[in-house]
């Protein structure tokens, strides 16, 4: 423990009672967590066995014990519990369900699995079979019940929009029961369940486990500060380490009070920060120290050479994209960073396609020789052009560019669905391979009598409406702006209705719906660009088409040994527990950070946090940009900065131009 500072010192030598560990971003609490385990059994003499240490993914699970036994010994670190709350939970249930009238062989259903069989259930209830309402706000509303620890027979009314959602409920949970299944949602739930109906039980858990430590708190929710509370009840030796500084995940049930009311016995905060410099840490205490509700600290380092926080604005995110990219090539060149080395980080995904757009056409020098583009991973998520709409919408714009595109036809043929089965898409390429003839070609005879089509009276409607839709849709392109063409097309299938009906998520939902916004944009971009260098009458849908899928085949060659080097693109609930030495934050406008569906579900402060957390992923360079106007469904809106901006002290920033100059 030589190396440890005073506060970490007290954090690992405080074993009894009831501890709160605020450990502010960078602070080394992954490090305190893994002495004081190392204290425990070797100092205190504790038994491995009487640990319990808890986290939230498998990850940060497998880091510990790794750490751990680098620190003790394979052997001494044995009988250790480092787990997430699920995975002990399904440990527990294993040996004990059946006290609730489960067997010990139950089944684990995951959320298809769930969706199923709430599907099955709501038919039943209403009893039809035609198009079910959007079972969205029931499973919404079973989420926040699962996640606070209800069952079916205590949900309280307020929590249900209506009858059918709680009758869904109950039924789901009989429905599970008898077929011997529990969802990985419910997995908590059911511990609490068990604890609380078996004290036996309960008493056998906490004997066993009288050491308790919890990582990540602020981002447990009320099941999981239930389940802490029942285990540590009788020797309360419940150590909690966390940063309600860092709680940004509100929109999936983390509630900030369990970490801001935790009733505490020793208070120690870790505040001095090995990471970023004194102008970083500056800038992140002044921004988050706007909120009302939190415990009050402030991060510092002994590192006192630093370099100011560079802001700059664009006249729009295109330019914004290119100014980013060239900063991204100059921090190469001049500061010695791998691309790896640096982040771009962003409050919503639809952001990135600027950004993934600007790096595939940026040159750069590889291996001596100029080449085109640059290389980019986008963390924690799918390349823009590969998001599930996206490929819907090109695939679109494919058949209408060029109907003899086949793989693209078979994509979204039924989509939205048309009453073309799997079987008659089946039957239909069989037949026009026999043929010889193309799959356009055989689907406009059908539409147009010249080709029967036995056995199949929706699919055929659904064929008529496809060509229909195609050759209008042709008509439409060619005659006025690509843009609009696509918004039209949005709104003649109705897809926004088909991503609701296909996606449970309201968050998800609103993800894809961006997404496809961000499409509408693309086009409005490429033809913005064509004009500005004088190739308006080059501007086509074959064009655009032609270009994306050549941009991605150019980006392809020198990324075969780059596959470790690359840019990072990430949301900002993404880079959370990561570090960087260089990083971006991109899009620092009112409405998008803060978010605006975000700040009104959530509330101002999370947006706040979710700032924070971007600042101090910077260990070096930090740079702040926003553009001007933006485009929102092709159309250009101004913007306005961010309010979190005006929260900086002005002597931190240095203000920069878009147009770059090394």
């Amino acid at each position: 423990m030589a190396k440890l500072n005073p506060n970490q010192q007290q954090a690992v030598c405080t074993v009894k009672g009831r501890v709160l560990v605020l450990a502010g971003a960078g602070s080394g609490k992954t490090r305190v967590i893994v002495e004081r385990i190392s204290h425990l059994i070797k100092e205190c003499g504790v038994c491995a066995t009487e640990i319990l240490g808890l986290t939230f993914t498998n990850k940060a699970a497998a880091e510990m014990r790794h750490r751990v036994e680098a620190l003790i010994g394979k052997q001494q670190s044995k009988g250790i519990t480092l787990s997430t709350f699920h995975s002990f939970c399904m440990q527990v249930l294993r040996k004990e369900i059946d006290r609730l009238g489960y067997t010990k062989e139950f089944s684990l259903y995951d959320e298809r699995d769930i969706h199923r069989i709430v599907t099955h259930i709501a038919r039943d209830i209403l009893g039809h079979e035609g198009e079910l309402p959007s079972l969205a706000p029931t499973l919404a509303a079973m989420n926040q019940a699962s996640n606070r620890a209800i069952s079916a027979e205590q949900a309280p009314k307020q929590l249900w929009h209506d009858q059918f959602s709680q009758d869904l409920y109950v039924r789901l949970q009989s429905t599970l029961r008898a077929y011997n299944a529990v969802s990985f949602d419910h997995l908590i739930t059911l511990t609490i369940q068990l604890f609380e109906g078996h004290p036996d039980v309960l008493q056998r858990y906490q004997e066993r486990f009288q050491y308790i430590m919890i990582d990540e708190y602020q981002d447990t929710n009320p099941a999981q500060f239930r389940l802490a509370e029942l285990l540590c009840s009788k020797y309360n030796n419940l150590c909690v380490v966390g940063d309600d500084d860092q709680s940004i995940y509100g929109w999936r049930g983390a509630e900030v009070k369990n970490i801001l009311n935790f009733q505490a016995d020793t208070t120690i905060k870790l505040e001095q920060n090995y990471r970023s410099t004194s102008v970083i840490l500056h800038a992140a205490n002044h921004v988050i120290g706007h909120n009302q509700n939190r415990h009050d600290k402030r991060l510092w380092t002994s590192d006192a050479e630093a370099e100011l926080i560079e802001v700059f604005h664009a006249p729009t995110e295109a330019d914004e994209a290119a100014a980013v990219v060239q900063r991204l090539d100059h921090f190469r060149q001049t500061k010695g960073l791998k691309w790896k080395n640096m982040a771009i980080l962003y409050r919503s995904n639809a952001l990135s396609r600027a950004f993934e757009m600007a790096l595939m056409q940026a040159p750069w020098q590889y291996e001596g020789k100029w080449v085109r583009g640059i290389p980019y991973e986008v963390f924690g998520g799918l390349e823009f052009t590969e998001r599930s709409e996206i490929k819907d919408l090109l695939a679109y714009l494919r058949v209408i560019a060029n109907p003899l595109d086949q793989e693209a036809m078979l994509r979204i043929l039924n989509v939205p669905r048309r009453g073309i089965s799997d079987r008659l898409l089946d039957e239909l390429t069989q037949i026009n391979r026999s043929l010889d003839i193309s799959l356009w070609q055989l689907l406009t005879d059908i539409s147009e009598g010249r080709r029967p089509l036995e056995g199949h009276p929706k699919g055929l409607i659904g064929i008529r409406t496809f060509t229909c839709l195609i050759d209008k849709a042709a008509r439409r392109f060619a005659e006025g702006p690509l843009h609009e063409g696509l918004s039209w097309l949005l709104n003649e299938i109705n897809y926004k209705k088909t991503i609701e009906e296909e996606v449970k998520s309201d968050k998800m939902r609103d993800f894809k719906w961006e997404n496809v916004q961000e499409c509408v944009n693309a086009l409005a971009q490429y033809e913005m660009q064509m004009n500005t260098d004088g190739q308006n009458d080059d501007i086509s849908l074959q064009h655009f088409v032609a270009n994306t899928a050549l941009a991605k085949q150019s980006f392809l060659p020198h990324l075969q040994n780059s596959k470790e080097d690359k840019i990072q693109l990430m949301t900002l609930h993404s880079a959370k527990g990561l570090e960087f030495p260089a990083v971006f934050i991109v899009g620092l406008e009112d409405h998008i950070l803060p978010h605006e569906k975000g700040a009104m579900e959530t509330g101002i402060e999370e947006e706040r946090r979710l700032f924070y957390v971007g600042i101090t992923r910077a260990r070096k360079y930090l740079t702040l940009s926003m553009a001007r106007s933006r485009l929102r469904m092709g159309k250009a809106h101004p913007t306005n900065p961010s309010r979190f901006l005006f929260e900086i002290p002005k002597e931190l920033l240095k203000m920069g131009n878009y147009k770059f100059i090394p």
